[in-house]
């Protein structure tokens, strides 16, 4: 059976952990939970690790541990609902897509803003088969922490661009 101070330690805990790391994330920028190294994935495991240990009490029961799931989920359904609902929290608590690259042009100022290397973004150009940069209409560090790489002969519609920083 689950403690009613139990469960208030859990859903105050899950709270302060997730606007921390929200601050966090929105502090270090938009590399914090990107996959293009191998020193990033084990940043995003650690993290996820820390963030159980703090969270849930002592060798959790199933319940503990199922009721803690549960908060989270609340946590994100809620925070979805007042990003939709109101810009600021949007802007508080989501990054912003950075062009790091346009028209063949690396943004080096961009680029070292998101913590991204060129090696990074030669990977990535890689992996989106580029085969010259002249080509490169835009590459995007997405506020997931991926790059979005488009090439190609047709121009950009406008509308893909929208809520990029340049």
């Amino acid at each position: 059976m689950l403690r009613l101070d139990v469960m208030l330690d859990i859903v105050s805990a899950a709270l302060a952990v997730f606007i921390m790391t929200t601050v966090y994330v929105k502090i270090v920028g938009l590399r914090s939970f990107s996959k293009m190294a191998s020193v990033d994935f084990a940043m995003t495991i650690a993290t996820g690790s820390m963030i159980a240990s703090i969270i849930l009490p002592q060798k959790p029961s199933l319940i503990e541990g199922l009721f803690t799931i549960a908060i989270l989920f609340i946590v994100q359904l809620i925070n979805s609902f007042l990003r939709r609902r109101f810009k600021f929290f949007k802007n508080a608590s989501e990054n912003t897509p950075v062009m790091i690259m346009e028209k063949g042009v690396v943004n080096f100022e961009r680029l070292r803003r998101v913590n991204m290397t060129l090696d990074d973004l030669m990977a990535k150009l890689r992996e989106a088969n580029v085969l010259e940069l002249k080509d490169v209409k835009a590459a995007i560090f997405e506020a997931t922490g991926d790059v979005s790489i488009i090439h190609g002969s047709k121009e950009i519609d406008t509308a893909i661009l929208e809520g990029v920083k340049k």
